[in-house]
């Protein structure tokens, strides 16, 4: 009788160590398959095609453009018209919005989304940056 119970603990208990291991591996071995698929965050691409756009003119052109990108997130509610200046950013380094990147029925808010975006692309542009 004792040996049972001694043979039912040590069956459990081994059984518990094969999960325990089991579940630690799952998270490092999905951790793995995500970091091979992985996709760069959209900020991050953003600022690496804008960059070369602001070499010698600014001293920290990856600041500017983070800056600029941040910003139009934030101010531009619409999702094509923010699309489209993004693009238009991250191709040229200055606020752009081309009007076939937008749809027709949208077009008339380019001027309006230059004017939100006027005084905070300044602010990144030619406020010094603050740590």
């Amino acid at each position: 009788m004792l040996l049972r119970i001694c043979s039912a603990a040590l069956l459990a208990s081994l059984a518990l160590v094969g999960s325990a291991q089991a579940q630690s591996q799952l998270p490092l071995e999905s951790m793995q398959i995500r970091s091979l698929y992985r996709v760069p965050e959209p900020r991050d691409e953003f600022v690496r095609q804008c960059a070369p756009h602001m070499l010698g003119r600014w001293a920290h052109p990856e600041a500017v453009c983070g800056c600029l990108h941040d910003h139009a997130a934030a101010t531009v509610d619409d999702p094509d018209l923010r699309q489209a200046l993004l693009r238009g950013i991250s191709e040229t380094g200055v606020p752009t919005i081309e009007t076939d990147w937008v749809p027709p029925s949208k077009q008339n808010e380019i001027g309006p989304t230059f004017t939100k975006i006027a005084k905070p692309t300044l602010q990144c542009m030619f406020e010094p940056i603050s740590n």
